[in-house]
């Protein structure tokens, strides 16, 4: 094969991360973890797992997944290390998964950092998180289109994410988002000129009861957001010029949810 016709392979990155976790006297315990290609899962004090991609962040043809299984009566709150980056690509789309499975009388507060967008970025992700019949969960997912303080603008796009929440096997939640040129520039139809948006939902017997306080908290600068309940779920949608305002109306929002701090690693 002479110069001309040589095809050049890149390297493509690979990874996946999942955990197991049971129930013990003194709370809940890591019974299984597997670890391989760039990404990995790191248990802080018991009740925190964070996950993240040492390849630092997505192109066409990488794929990356974490898995995480509670057993009953697990408390657990997931994480990712810092934000997820998802490059240009000349090459196909990255592949994201994430697969979640909260046991019977267990919750899950699943608050991965924000996910930034590159122009020209192709991105697969799938977001599944299955509940026991009395299982709770609390999801939030945020997405930053390039970096404001850097210059950057998004104008071309090929983002395709699905998340789905079920209980056994009817579905809760499910949500089926596609970005490209076309919706970026789709005005009030579509993002209407914000660079980051966001979703929170709240899947619980009582989280209806959190609409009227979680209302009161959504105004602010530089954001525009709206919530609903209906039955056992609460749904906040968040739109922001930037990602430095969608974090501190998200933080605000979380920690009104949960009643508790952030996880360590973000940062406010």
């Amino acid at each position: 094969m002479n110069a001309q016709t040589k095809i050049l392979s890149h390297q493509r990155s690979a990874g996946h991360a999942s955990a197991r976790f049971v129930q013990r006297p003194r709370g809940a315990a890591l019974v299984d973890l597997r670890q391989q290609g760039s990404a990995k899962a790191i248990v802080l004090g018991g009740s925190e797992i964070v996950f993240l991609n040492t390849s630092g962040g997505l192109t066409g043809g990488d794929r990356l997944e974490y898995c995480l299984d509670l057993g009953a009566g697990c408390r657990m709150t997931a994480t990712t290390q810092t934000a997820e980056r998802a490059y240009r690509s000349t090459s196909g789309a990255a592949h994201m998964s994430v697969g979640l499975t909260v046991g019977a009388g267990a919750h899950l507060d699943w608050l991965p950092q924000e996910t930034i967008l590159f122009d020209r970025a192709q991105l697969r992700r799938r977001t599944e998180i299955t509940l026991a019949r009395d299982a709770t969960c609390l999801m939030a997912e945020s997405v930053v289109l390039g970096r404001a303080a850097m210059g950057e603008t998004v104008t071309a796009l090929d983002f395709h994410d699905w998340r789905h929440i079920r209980r056994d096997s009817a579905p809760v939640h499910l949500e089926a988002l596609h970005l490209d040129a076309t919706r970026l520039a789709a005005g009030a139809a579509g993002l209407d000129g914000a660079r980051a948006f966001a979703t929170v939902v709240m899947v619980a017997p009582d989280a209806a009861c959190a609409l009227g306080p979680v209302r009161a908290a959504l105004g602010g600068e530089q954001v525009r957001a709206a919530a609903s309940a209906l039955e056992d779920r609460l749904v906040i949608r968040v739109l922001a010029q930037d990602g430095w305002p969608l974090r501190r109306k998200l933080a605000e929002i979380l920690t009104l949810l949960r009643r508790a701090p952030l996880p360590r690693v973000w940062q406010i």
